[in-house]
């Protein structure tokens, strides 16, 4: 199931926070929680990977023995195997630790995402609460940088893409994506 909790518009871009469960999300490309070297072995990369098929895992493999491990601030973009999304945008989020730059670690791998998104001239992407799991950052903190970033990227770039959902697989996560979606709103 899946439950579209807030909405807010940012130029022509429609925002929403849905709870429900990413893989299954009606947008052209979703955002994968990835480690630096594409192995989806678990959290939301396994997932992806369990509903879009071995592909995604092969393709990644690809990526990396061409590029090397996914750095601060960069995507890697395969298809989407079986799931409705044509493509995995996969970034990689910061491991949280205090007295790092967390939320500018964060903001860098959304950035990045919707980066790749509009470079593959692709106008719909959903993003997981990135690295709010087995990465330690703090739920209600994550989804607020994640939620900052998607509201400053857009205002930057206007008209870029037509719908950003934010996904909480969770009551708890889509409940804090709403609560800092809310907080972004521009008066």
């Amino acid at each position: 199931m899946q439950e579209a909790l807030t909405f807010s518009r940012i130029g022509e871009t429609n925002v929403m926070v849905v709870r429900g469960d990413l893989t299954r999300q009606p947008v052209e490309a979703v955002v994968n929680a990835a480690n630096a070297g594409l192995q989806h072995g678990g959290g939301v990369a396994q997932a992806i990977v369990r509903t879009g098929g071995r592909v995604i895992q092969e393709e990644s493999d690809a990526w990396i023995r061409e590029h090397g491990p996914v750095g601060r601030g960069q995507a890697a973009v395969t298809t989407g195997g079986m799931l409705i999304a044509s493509h995995v945008i996969h970034v990689v989020g910061p491991v949280h630790h205090p007295g790092q730059e967390n939320a500018e670690m964060l903001r860098d791998a959304v950035f990045a995402a919707l980066d790749a998104c509009s470079e593959h001239n692709l106008s719909s992407i959903a993003f997981p609460a990135i690295s709010a799991g087995i990465f330690g950052y703090p739920p209600e903190e994550a989804t607020a940088a994640i939620a900052q970033a998607v509201v400053s990227w857009l205002q930057a770039t206007p008209n870029s893409l037509v719908e950003v959902r934010l996904v909480g697989y969770s009551e708890e996560i889509s409940d804090l994506f709403a609560e800092a979606l809310a907080a972004t709103r521009i008066a």
